[in-house]
């Protein structure tokens, strides 16, 4: 491969951070007993999981993020990776000097609550001020919906500076998390995509569970992109046959090289960068029979060109 690749989709674990809100939306409707009890009913799900897939247990979340930057380095210099780009990592101003370290390696996404009173002016300030390239947003679990007119002023913020807004959409945190939710659907966001087709909007993990609204909402609208991002396990307990494969297919023929961006959804160490998942994308794609350039697309230009960053 005569190109590194660049990974849309990584987190930077940041020690006394957790950007996932579902214990606490837990504990406020269930209260904490219940919580415990239902992380530890499905604790054997993740033992599962780690097992299939050969990953060792997470070690502690290092006390500098100095530290942990250096071995994202590591990890880059080992797997040919041109970039990461991290769409959480312990809020926009901590995150912002993580990327500063680094500023032509690591690339960091806004990550704030939507409904908060002052989101926009957080949006700008990140965009302006911190030189943050993107927004992320957890869409199960917000107290609003993401289809709520009293968001068009963060959208506009987003549209005058173009810059990509990743949400998340199905099933969030895996077993003992969220199935269901106003915002679990990505075609809740219809209307807004259309109005904004400035603005490039990333749907991860092929959807999450959610692949027929996904389909037909990036069919209808050109500026939506789909992420490859994680183990996307959840094809298993979809209703039919599915996989990995099937879904690059079904997107490939659907929207097209230019709108499938390659990501991993790493996050903490030992496991570093996840080379499984590379490894198996880069496999489905030849084998379904991709041409050279199209995969270059998926695992390097195509979120270079929605950053403006391919010059």
């Amino acid at each position: 491969m005569d190109y590194k690749i660049v990974d849309s989709h990584v987190h930077f674990d940041v020690k006394g951070y957790e950007i996932v809100t579902i214990k606490n939306d837990y504990i406020e409707k269930y209260g904490e007993e219940k919580y415990n009890k239902i992380q530890e009913m499905n604790s054997y799900q993740n033992k599962r999981w780690r097992k299939a897939w050969g990953f060792p247990e997470p070690l502690p979340t290092l006390d500098s993020a100095e530290d942990t930057a250096k071995l994202w380095i590591e990890e880059m210099e080992k797997n040919n990776i041109e970039k990461l780009i991290f769409v959480t990592g312990g809020g926009n101003e901590t995150l912002s000097n993580i990327v500063r370290l680094y500023p032509d390696k690591f690339i960091g996404y806004a990550h704030h609550d939507p409904f908060l009173k002052h989101a926009p002016d957080i949006l700008e300030k990140a965009i302006v001020e911190q030189g943050l390239k993107g927004y992320k947003i957890l869409a199960p679990g917000l107290h609003g919906k993401l289809d709520d007119e009293a968001l068009d002023p963060l959208w506009q913020v987003a549209e005058k500076h173009r810059i990509p807004i990743l949400i998340h959409f199905g099933i969030l945190g895996g077993a003992g998390g969220i199935a269901y939710d106003h915002n679990i659907n990505p075609i809740i966001m219809h209307d807004v995509i259309k109005a904004h087709p400035d603005i490039p909007f990333i749907i991860p993990h092929f959807g999450c569970g959610q692949t027929e609204s996904l389909l037909q909402l990036a069919w209808v609208c050109p500026n939506v992109y789909v992420d490859t991002s994680g183990s996307n396990q959840w094809v298993r307990w979809m209703p039919y046959n599915l996989t990995v494969r099937d879904l690059f297919k079904k997107f490939y023929e659907t929207i097209g090289p230019e709108r499938i961006l390659f990501g991993t959804d790493s996050q903490w160490f030992p496991r570093g960068f996840v080379k499984r998942y590379f490894d198996d994308q880069m496999r489905d794609c030849v084998e379904i029979g991709m041409k050279e350039q199209d995969i270059k697309c998926i695992f390097r230009d195509n979120i270079l060109r929605i950053l403006k960053l391919d010059e």
